[in-house]
């Protein structure tokens, strides 16, 4: 299929920069097979039943975008420069992989101070990344970076406006465990303590996996053949209890329905035989139209950008030419799109 299948023309004025509070009061488009409802969030607690199991991604966004200044002594005196840095993945050396902006500006060796508690020197550069090895390890990193780091905002959120202090609570799930990723799995930020709790009284189970939601999944797709492009690869992890619970829902006939794409993806990626494995590494699971879902009877997600793989991903689920008319009921009905936007409840035909 071709890029161009998986364009279409979005209002700039849907983009959304902010969310909805209460969480649960966005709105949700609820596509059940080729019938269309348009309902708010909290209205799950009617479109669910019990039985039904909800999967949910439980990775911690941390603070990853940092700002800092280099000093170099020049025949001028000390010159310096404002470094930009977005933290990617901590490597088995102990290194960073960071976005550098202007890279250009940084030599191998030198330091780029955060803060007066946070500093980094700058040991190599792969693949166009930096290698970053910080002043500080464990529990002192973890606290100089909370307070000198701001979340990492979509592009077309900060090409908009620039993180705050809101962002630290805005782009986090209610139930985030694991430190790790740069980007939020942004369909479960509509879901809050009171949410998860009417959800567990009408029946409705949960189970926790991790994928570490890497900054490629801002990445274009640059290919005009899909089959051409290569996916990015993040890590994931599906416990023994999560592929126990899931298997089990599978096999009393409840559905299983994953909260974000990251989540599909994953158990997806773990899928083996007639169920789910447990299943820890680097998934680089590509979803396009042809691909036969083995776990996952529906998705709830945000609405994606034009040409991206999360649109060929939902396509795959509910078809083509049915994502075209969600997206195109979505547009006129001016549902807020992205990260901090409204949801959609996708249910293919059985």
């Amino acid at each position: 299929m071709k890029l161009s299948d998986f364009d279409f023309q979005l209002p700039d004025d849907l983009i959304a920069t902010r969310p909805v509070t209460p969480r649960g009061d966005a709105r949700l488009l609820l596509a059940d097979g080729e019938a269309t409802c348009d309902l708010h969030v909290r209205d799950l607690v009617d479109v669910l039943g019990a039985g039904d199991r909800l999967v949910l991604n439980d990775t911690k966004v941390i603070p990853a975008r940092l700002s800092g200044e280099r000093s170099r002594e020049s025949a001028q005196g000390v010159v310096t420069a404002r470094i930009e840095v977005t933290l990617l993945e901590p490597r088995a050396d102990g290194c960073w992989a960071a976005l550098i902006k202007p890279l250009r500006k940084l030599k191998t060796g030198e330091t780029v101070v955060f803060s007066p508690d946070l500093s980094a020197v700058l040991d190599g550069v792969e693949d166009g990344q930096g290698l970053l090895r910080f002043n500080l390890t464990g529990d002192d990193f973890d606290a100089a970076l909370a307070d000198a780091g701001a979340m990492p905002l979509p592009p077309y959120i900060a090409a908009k406006r620039a993180a705050d202090d809101a962002d630290k609570t805005d782009y986090q799930t209610v139930w985030a465990r694991h430190k790790g990723a740069v980007a939020a799995p942004t369909a479960s930020l509509h879901l809050d303590r009171d949410m998860l709790d009417a959800l567990a009284a009408k029946g409705v189970q949960f189970t926790y996996v991790t994928l570490h939601v890497g900054a490629g999944t801002f990445l274009p797709v640059k290919v005009d053949d899909i089959a051409d492009h290569k996916m990015h690869s993040e890590w994931g992890h599906v416990s023994a209890q999560a592929a126990d619970e899931i298997n089990a829902t599978r096999a009393s006939g409840g559905r299983i329905i994953p909260v974000g794409t990251t989540a599909l993806r994953l158990i997806e990626s773990a899928a083996k035989g007639d169920g789910i494995a447990p299943w820890e590494g680097p998934t680089d699971i590509f979803i396009t139209p042809g691909f036969s879902f083995r776990i996952a009877d529906g998705l709830m997600t945000n609405f994606h950008l034009p040409k991206s793989t999360l649109m060929m991903l939902v396509s795959a689920l509910m078809g083509t030419a049915r994502i075209r008319e969600i997206y195109a009921h979505a547009i006129a009905q001016n549902y807020r799109f992205f990260s901090y936007g409204d949801a959609s409840l996708l249910l293919p035909k059985a």
